[in-house]
C-alpha cells in the first residue's frame, strides 16, 4: 500500500507549500515528455500526482490520515486513492495547478520545457465541465444497511437548440483562421544560445480552435442550459460523515461540447440522540431502578432494527455494559455489523412519597453494608471499557 507522504518525500506534518514544492520538483522529473514517453515515468507521474491531489486537500488528507487509501476507496474519494485516476487527470491536475505561463504560482516556460502545447492542455482543462457537490443526509439505519438513494440536482446539460455547439440553429461554428483549429499561436525567437519556441492560447478564438460568429439564443453561446436531473446514489454500508461518493463524468457538461464534470456527494450522517456511535458499535444509556439492579428485571430498549427484550441479571452495578451482538453498525464495505453496548446507570430518586421513604428506611435496616470495593469488571473509566469492548479485550 503507498504511502503518499514517503511518495512525495515529505513529512507527516508537511504544510501547504512544503507539500507543493515537492510535488512540482517530481513532476518535473518523471513527466513523460522529458523522458522520451517512458511508461515507468508515466506511471510516477500519475502516482506522485495522485498523492499530491490527496494531501493538498484538507478532507481527502483527514480521511487519508485516518484510514488510509482504504478509506479514500471506500468513501468514494475520486481524485485520489486509485479509484478511477488515470494519467488524463494527473495531466490536468498538473496543468491546472502549474500550467501557467509566469505568475500564479505556475512554472514559467511551462511550454518550452515540455513541447507538449500548453495551449491545449488549458484548453482542454477549462473546457471540462465543473465539479458539482450535493449534500447526502443519512439515517443510522440506513447506514447500517447502505440505501439506494434517488436525488435531484441541477445540471448544466447540452442545450437542445444548438446540440451543445453554442451556434445559432442553421448554422456551425468555423475553424478559426489565425491558428487553424490548433487553438495555439506559435512565436520562434532566435538568440544567440538558439531558437526559442514559446506556446501561447490563439487571442482569436481563446484556444478553441474554433469561432462562432452568431451566438445560440437559448444558451448564449455556452452549449448548456441549467436543468433538474434525477439520479440514483447507491450508499454502501458503514459510512461515516467523513465519507463522500465521487461519480466522475455525471456533473455538468462543460461550455460548447466539453465534457462532463464530477459529481460529488457529500456524506452526512445524522445525530441520533439515543447512540453514541464508536466505530462499529452503538452505545445506548439504560437508566434502572435499585431494585431492577437488585433482583434483575427484563426491559425493552429501542435498537437502530426496533425494540429489543434485554434481561437485566441480578446485582448488576452502575456503569456495566450489556451486549447486544450483531445490533450495531458494518465496517465501510464489511459485511459483519458491530454490536450495541448498554450502559447501566443505577437512578437514584431524588423525591419519594412516604411510601417509599418508609419501605427504604425498613431496607436500611435489614440491608448488607456496601462493600469497601464494588464490584467491576474493570477499576478503568467507562470509555476504557467500551474500547476493551469493542476489541473483546
Amino acid at each position: 500500500m503507498a504511502d503518499y507522504y514517503q511518495m512525495l518525500g515529505v513529512p507527516r506534518d508537511a504544510g501547504d507549500e512544503q507539500i507543493k514544492k515537492a510535488y512540482r520538483k517530481l513532476a518535473l522529473e518523471y513527466h513523460p515528455d522529458r523522458n522520451q514517453g517512458s511508461k515507468d515515468s508515466e506511471e510516477r507521474f500519475k502516482e506522485v500526482t495522485e498523492a499530491y491531489e490527496v494531501l493538498r486537500d484538507t478532507d481527502k488528507r483527514s480521511v487519508y490520515d485516518r484510514y488510509g487509501e482504504q478509506g479514500l476507496r471506500g468513501g468514494g474519494g475520486g481524485g485520489g486513492g486509485g479509484q478511477g485516476f488515470d494519467f488524463n487527470d494527473a495531466i490536468e491536475i498538473f496543468m491546472r495547478d502549474f500550467g501557467g505561463g509566469g505568475g500564479g504560482g505556475g512554472f514559467g516556460g511551462f511550454e518550452d520545457l515540455f513541447g507538449m502545447g500548453g495551449a491545449r492542455g488549458q484548453r482542454t482543462a477549462s473546457r471540462k465541465g465543473q465539479t458539482v457537490r450535493i449534500r447526502l443526509p443519512l439515517t443510522l439505519p440506513e447506514v447500517a444497511h447502505g440505501v439506494a438513494k434517488k436525488l435531484r440536482v441541477s445540471l448544466l446539460n447540452e442545450c437542445g437548440t444548438c446540440e451543445g455547439s453554442g451556434a445559432k440553429s442553421g448554422t456551425a461554428p468555423t475553424v478559426c483562421g489565425v491558428c487553424g483549429g490548433a487553438g495555439e499561436e506559435r512565436h520562434v525567437q532566435r538568440s544567440v544560445f538558439g531558437q526559442f519556441v514559446s506556446v501561447q492560447p490563439c487571442r482569436s478564438c481563446g484556444g478553441e480552435g474554433r469561432v462562432i460568429a452568431e451566438l445560440c439564443e437559448t444558451c448564449s453561446g455556452e452549449g448548456r442550459v441549467r436543468a433538474e436531473s434525477e439520479l440514483e446514489v447507491d450508499v454502501p454500508a458503514g459510512v461515516t460523515s467523513e465519507n463522500f461518493l465521487t461519480l466522475r463524468g455525471r456533473g455538468s457538461v462543460g461550455p460548447r461540447g466539453g465534457p462532463r464534470g464530477d459529481l460529488v456527494v457529500l456524506l452526512e450522517v445524522e445525530d441520533d440522540a439515543r447512540f453514541v456511535r464508536e466505530g462499529s458499535s452503538l452505545v445506548y444509556e439504560l437508566p434502572i431502578t435499585f431494585s431492577q439492579a437488585a433482583l434483575g428485571d427484563e426491559v425493552d430498549v429501542p435498537t437502530i432494527e426496533g425494540n429489543a427484550r434485554v434481561t437485566i441479571p441480578a446485582g448488576i452495578q452502575s456503569g456495566d455494559l450489556l451486549r447486544l451482538k450483531g445490533l450495531g453498525l458494518p465496517e465501510l464495505n464489511g459485511h459483519v455489523r458491530g454490536d450495541q453496548l448498554l450502559q447501566v446507570v443505577v437512578w437514584t430518586p431524588d423525591e419519594l412519597t412516604s411510601e417509599q421513604e418508609e419501605v427504604l428506611r425498613r431496607l436500611r435496616e435489614v440491608e448488607t453494608p456496601a462493600p469497601d470495593k464494588i464490584r467491576r469488571r474493570s477499576h478503568k473509566g467507562f470509555w476504557s471499557r467500551v474500547k476493551e469492548a469493542f476489541t473483546g479485550g
